[in-house]
């Protein structure tokens, strides 16, 4: 089996954009679950580099510098590193791609408030019954086949050796009480429609990760005026968003890299350690 392709998949959505990011530090944090702490299991990073142990501001986060082609988002995603274990050598998958996809725009009415975050999925899943598919969409498959979704639970990795790359999708909430942006959920888990005193945003979805307990994390990052350029991408199956940061497809030319190196770890090992004296 191949692991060798993470990106996140459109599917049939209306009015869309995506953006290609690189992956530019692993480490033993997770600002939101376990801020101003080095307990957590390990994550790989993407998007803005001004990331730390603590929980970053929006405007904190449009300080750093982006892995991602689009300079207008400086937003920061993680999810769990995925390892090789052999014997007691762990040895990092890459994912030749990780895309994160923003779509049903078609259907948001606001975009991504200032300083809003969220988690997608749950680390303490063990079951497919811990998984609502039809809440989140997190499912694994061979992109080119061969197809084993029906006989085996749709949460974990295909059972069948890919005859190209394996691929994951996780959707994230869509729904957020404009006053309260600690208070969100999905649009899915209400029929299709946001609670009343919630409003609905762009639809985020990424993938990378490990079968049951795959989960993501996503801080907002955008500058204003590039979030609300997303959503004139109404009506159109593709859009490129553009801001006064640059446009929508051009990667920046700082290197993101790690803003508290001394601090932490990015060895599993270690990082096991760490989690028991936390």
């Amino acid at each position: 089996m191949r692991i060798t392709k993470v990106s996140l998949l459109a599917g049939t959505a209306a009015a869309l954009t995506d953006i290609e990011h690189k992956p530019f530090m692993r480490k033993n944090i997770d600002p939101i679950v376990f801020p101003g702490k080095y307990v957590s299991h390990m994550h790989s990073f993407y998007g803005s580099d001004a990331v730390t142990k603590d929980l970053p501001t929006t405007e904190q986060l449009q300080k750093g510098c982006p892995s991602g082609e689009n300079p207008n988002d400086l937003s920061v995603y993680w999810a769990p590193t995925l390892y090789y274990v052999n014997g007691e050598t762990y040895t990092e998958i890459y994912p030749a791609t990780f895309k994160t996809y923003y779509e049903n725009i078609d259907k948001a009415e606001i975009p991504f408030p200032p300083n809003f975050y969220s988690v997608a999925g749950s680390p303490t899943a063990r079951s497919q019954a811990d998984v609502p598919e039809n809440i989140n969409a997190l499912t694994w498959w061979c992109d080119a086949g061969p197809e084993d979704r029906d006989s085996r639970p749709r949460a974990t990795f295909p059972r069948v050796t890919c005859s190209a790359h394996m691929q994951a999708i996780l959707r994230f909430p869509d729904c957020v009480d404009p006053v309260e942006i600690t208070n969100y959920t999905y649009a899915a888990a209400h029929g299709g429609r946001c609670p009343s005193n919630m409003k609905r945003m762009p639809s985020l979805r990424f993938s990378i990760g490990d079968g049951y307990c795959f989960h993501g994390d996503f801080v907002n990052g955008w500058y204003e005026d590039a979030a609300k350029n997303m959503l004139k991408a109404k009506g159109q199956s593709f859009m490129r968003i553009d801001g006064a940061h640059g446009n929508g497809k051009q990667m920046s030319a700082c290197k993101a890299k790690d803003a508290d190196p001394s601090n932490g770890t990015n060895d599993y090992k270690k990082s096991l350690e760490m989690m028991g004296s936390g």
